[in-house]
Protein backbone atom coordinates (compact mmCIF):
# COMPACT_ATOMS: atom_id res chain seq x y z
CA UNK A 1 0.00 0.00 0.00
CA UNK A 2 1.30 3.39 -1.07
CA UNK A 3 1.53 5.95 1.79
CA UNK A 4 -0.90 8.75 1.26
CA UNK A 5 1.18 11.71 3.20
CA UNK A 6 -1.53 13.85 4.84
CA UNK A 7 -0.99 18.15 4.99
CA UNK A 8 -2.18 18.65 8.66
CA UNK A 9 -3.74 21.77 9.66
CA UNK A 10 -3.93 23.41 12.80
CA UNK A 11 -7.61 24.51 14.53
CA UNK A 12 -7.44 27.75 14.83
CA UNK A 13 -10.92 29.60 16.30
CA UNK A 14 -11.96 33.17 17.38
CA UNK A 15 -11.42 32.13 21.49
CA UNK A 16 -9.02 29.66 22.55
CA UNK A 17 -9.64 27.55 25.68
CA UNK A 18 -12.94 29.53 26.22
CA UNK A 19 -15.92 27.10 27.91
CA UNK A 20 -18.87 27.19 29.45
CA UNK A 21 -19.91 24.60 32.37
CA UNK A 22 -23.57 22.90 32.62
CA UNK A 23 -23.96 20.97 36.07
CA UNK A 24 -25.47 17.21 34.97
CA UNK A 25 -27.81 15.75 37.29
CA UNK A 26 -24.99 13.48 38.62
CA UNK A 27 -23.39 16.41 39.98
CA UNK A 28 -20.87 16.41 37.29
CA UNK A 29 -19.67 19.59 35.23
CA UNK A 30 -19.33 19.06 31.48
CA UNK A 31 -17.32 22.31 29.72
CA UNK A 32 -18.34 23.13 26.28
CA UNK A 33 -16.09 24.70 24.38
CA UNK A 34 -16.99 28.62 23.23
CA UNK A 35 -14.71 28.91 19.90
CA UNK A 36 -16.21 31.89 18.31
CA UNK A 37 -15.85 32.12 14.68
CA UNK A 38 -13.32 29.11 13.27
CA UNK A 39 -10.34 31.02 11.13
CA UNK A 40 -8.99 27.69 10.15
CA UNK A 41 -10.90 24.22 9.98
CA UNK A 42 -7.82 22.24 11.53
CA UNK A 43 -6.92 18.06 10.37
CA UNK A 44 -9.40 15.45 12.44
CA UNK A 45 -7.51 13.58 14.65
CA UNK A 46 -9.11 10.49 14.18
CA UNK A 47 -8.00 6.74 13.54
CA UNK A 48 -8.33 7.24 9.67
CA UNK A 49 -5.64 9.97 9.95
CA UNK A 50 -3.58 8.27 12.99
CA UNK A 51 -3.45 4.53 10.82
CA UNK A 52 -2.30 6.33 7.98
CA UNK A 53 0.67 7.87 10.09
CA UNK A 54 1.28 3.92 11.30
CA UNK A 55 0.96 2.51 7.80
CA UNK A 56 3.57 5.24 6.66
CA UNK A 57 6.19 4.15 9.30
CA UNK A 58 5.81 0.34 8.90
CA UNK A 59 6.06 0.77 5.40
CA UNK A 60 9.80 2.86 5.81
CA UNK A 61 11.05 0.63 8.82
CA UNK A 62 10.14 -2.65 6.27
CA UNK A 63 11.74 -0.40 3.75
CA UNK A 64 14.96 -0.22 5.67
CA UNK A 65 15.45 -3.43 6.58
CA UNK A 66 15.21 -4.25 3.08
CA UNK A 67 17.53 -2.03 2.05
CA UNK A 68 20.21 -2.97 4.73
CA UNK A 69 19.51 -6.88 4.21
CA UNK A 70 20.30 -5.72 0.07
CA UNK A 71 23.25 -3.73 1.41
CA UNK A 72 24.73 -6.97 3.47
CA UNK A 73 24.09 -9.31 0.54
CA UNK A 74 26.35 -6.84 -1.75
CA UNK A 75 28.83 -6.86 1.14
CA UNK A 76 29.17 -10.34 1.04
CA UNK A 77 29.33 -10.72 -2.66
CA UNK A 78 32.13 -8.00 -2.86
CA UNK A 79 33.71 -9.96 -0.36
CA UNK A 80 33.22 -13.48 -2.27
CA UNK A 81 35.08 -11.21 -5.10
CA UNK A 82 38.02 -9.87 -3.52
CA UNK A 83 40.71 -11.93 -3.21
CA UNK A 84 43.97 -12.43 -2.00
CA UNK A 85 47.18 -13.06 -4.17
CA UNK A 86 50.73 -13.98 -3.04
CA UNK A 87 53.60 -15.20 -4.71
CA UNK A 88 55.61 -18.64 -3.89
CA UNK A 89 58.51 -20.57 -4.73
CA UNK A 90 58.67 -24.20 -4.33
CA UNK A 91 62.08 -25.82 -4.38
CA UNK A 92 62.25 -29.61 -4.85
CA UNK A 93 65.99 -31.22 -3.83
CA UNK A 94 65.11 -34.82 -4.81
CA UNK A 95 65.80 -36.03 -8.51
CA UNK A 96 63.06 -36.93 -10.97
CA UNK A 97 60.72 -38.88 -10.38
CA UNK A 98 61.07 -37.92 -7.16
CA UNK A 99 59.90 -34.75 -5.69
CA UNK A 100 59.37 -32.50 -2.52
CA UNK A 101 58.49 -29.08 -3.10
CA UNK A 102 55.23 -29.18 -1.48
CA UNK A 103 54.69 -26.00 0.31
CA UNK A 104 52.02 -24.62 2.70
CA UNK A 105 51.00 -21.25 2.64
CA UNK A 106 49.28 -19.02 5.21
CA UNK A 107 46.28 -16.83 4.18
CA UNK A 108 46.66 -13.11 5.56
CA UNK A 109 43.04 -13.01 6.16
CA UNK A 110 41.43 -16.64 6.80
CA UNK A 111 38.45 -17.71 5.10
CA UNK A 112 35.41 -18.47 6.63
CA UNK A 113 34.31 -21.59 4.85
CA UNK A 114 36.52 -24.00 2.56
CA UNK A 115 34.21 -23.28 -0.68
CA UNK A 116 37.46 -21.23 -2.10
CA UNK A 117 38.88 -21.46 -5.13
CA UNK A 118 42.94 -21.35 -5.28
CA UNK A 119 43.90 -20.03 -9.09
CA UNK A 120 47.73 -20.27 -10.06
CA UNK A 121 50.29 -19.47 -12.87
CA UNK A 122 53.63 -20.43 -12.73
CA UNK A 123 55.70 -17.21 -13.70
CA UNK A 124 59.31 -18.37 -13.10
CA UNK A 125 60.86 -21.98 -13.81
CA UNK A 126 64.20 -23.44 -12.74
CA UNK A 127 66.12 -26.11 -14.93
CA UNK A 128 63.44 -28.78 -15.58
CA UNK A 129 59.90 -29.06 -15.99
CA UNK A 130 57.51 -27.64 -14.25
CA UNK A 131 54.53 -30.88 -14.38
CA UNK A 132 51.21 -29.76 -12.82
CA UNK A 133 50.81 -27.65 -9.99
CA UNK A 134 48.53 -29.20 -7.15
CA UNK A 135 46.88 -27.57 -4.69
CA UNK A 136 46.02 -29.81 -1.42
CA UNK A 137 44.98 -29.75 2.05
CA UNK A 138 42.81 -27.00 1.90
CA UNK A 139 42.18 -25.07 5.36
CA UNK A 140 40.07 -21.98 6.25
CA UNK A 141 43.94 -20.25 6.93
CA UNK A 142 46.21 -21.74 3.91
CA UNK A 143 46.45 -24.58 1.72
CA UNK A 144 49.77 -26.64 0.45
CA UNK A 145 51.03 -26.13 -2.87
CA UNK A 146 53.47 -28.41 -4.86
CA UNK A 147 54.42 -28.99 -8.46
CA UNK A 148 54.63 -32.59 -10.09
CA UNK A 149 58.13 -32.14 -12.39
CA UNK A 150 62.07 -32.14 -12.21
CA UNK A 151 62.50 -28.33 -12.33
CA UNK A 152 64.46 -27.66 -9.21
CA UNK A 153 62.59 -24.16 -8.61
CA UNK A 154 59.30 -22.91 -9.47
CA UNK A 155 57.82 -19.50 -8.63
CA UNK A 156 53.71 -19.55 -8.73
CA UNK A 157 51.59 -17.08 -8.56
CA UNK A 158 48.53 -17.31 -6.97
CA UNK A 159 45.22 -16.33 -6.27
CA UNK A 160 42.65 -17.51 -3.64
CA UNK A 161 38.67 -16.37 -4.12
CA UNK A 162 35.70 -17.27 -2.10
CA UNK A 163 35.43 -19.03 1.15
CA UNK A 164 33.85 -15.94 2.76
CA UNK A 165 30.03 -16.26 4.03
Amino acid sequence: MAYNREYWQDHVTEFEDRYTEKENEDGTITHIPVEGEIIQQGTAQNAPHFNNMEEGIFAANELGAEAVRVLVHHGQAIEQLSGEKGTVTLTNTQAYPFNNSRTTVALVKPRQTLDYTVSVEAVAIGSGAVGEIVITDKQLNGFKIEHTGSAAKVSVKYIVEGGMV
